[in-house]
């Protein structure tokens, strides 16, 4: 699915992703992964400017 990409998360949220993509019944968290991401991702697609996503991504605690 991720074409040989990996990336890395700490074992704590691998543990709640995965329990969470069994109980929402994907075929694999790689699939729950890459839904939750594209869902993500387009959302911010829809930004006007860098600065609206800036302040989204800091809303979802990704940035400080």
């Amino acid at each position: 699915m991720f074409g040989g990409e990996k990336i890395k998360i700490n074992k704590e949220i691998y543990d709640r992703v995965k329990k969470f993509a069994e109980l929402a019944g994907y075929s694999s968290m790689d699939e729950f992964v890459e839904y939750v991401l594209e869902k993500e991702v387009s959302k911010l697609e829809g930004s006007d400017s860098e600065d609206e996503i800036k302040k989204k991504l800091k809303g979802l605690g990704y940035i400080s």
